[in-house]
C-alpha cells in the first residue's frame, strides 16, 4: 500500500523579493511550510520603495493584494489558492474603500478575512499593508 504524495515540501520554502525590509529586518516575503503558505506583511510599494496610489486606500488595497498574489506565484499558486486575508488600515475611514478593492480581487474565493484599524505604518504615506494565507494541499477532484 502507498501513501498519498503531498505537493508540499519536508522543509519549509522561503521566498525573497529583494525589497531592502527583508534584509534589514531579517525576514522572508513568503514563506512555505507544509500545505500552507504564507505571505508577510505587504505594502503598497514598488520597486525601490515607490508608493503605489499615494492618498488612495483603494488603489493601495489594489496594489499590496498584487504584490502579496505575486509573492505566491513564486510557488505555482494563484488567488484561487488563498484562504485567509488579514487588512491593516490605518484610517477607520477607509474601510469601504479596501473592502471593495477586497472583494473585487478574492469575491469568487471568498477567504477568511480579517481587518484592523491601527495607529500607523513605518512609511506614513502607507494607508494599507496586507497578508495572506494560502493552501497548497490536493484539490479535492
Amino acid at each position: 500500500m502507498t501513501s498519498p504524495e503531498s505537493s508540499a515540501e519536508k522543509t519549509p520554502r522561503r521566498v525573497q523579493t529583494g525589497s531592502p525590509w527583508e534584509e534589514s529586518i531579517g525576514f522572508a516575503r513568503a514563506v512555505a511550510a507544509g500545505d500552507l503558505v504564507i505571505v508577510s506583511g505587504t505594502m503598497p510599494l514598488a520597486d525601490r520603495g515607490v508608493l503605489e496610489g499615494e492618498g488612495d486606500p483603494y488603489e493601495q488595497t489594489h496594489a499590496a493584494f498584487g504584490h502579496a498574489l505575486d509573492a505566491l506565484k513564486e510557488f505555482g499558486l494563484g488567488v484561487e489558492s488563498v484562504i485567509r486575508t488579514r487588512m491593516y488600515l490605518t484610517h477607520a475611514r477607509d474601510v469601504d474603500e479596501a473592502g471593495r478593492a477586497h472583494k473585487e480581487i478574492f469575491d469568487a474565493v471568498r477567504p477568511a478575512a480579517t481587518l484592523v484599524v491601527v495607529s500607523g505604518f513605518v512609511d506614513s504615506r502607507v494607508l494599507v499593508e496586507v497578508e495572506l494565507e494560502a493552501f497548497r494541499g490536493a484539490r479535492a477532484s
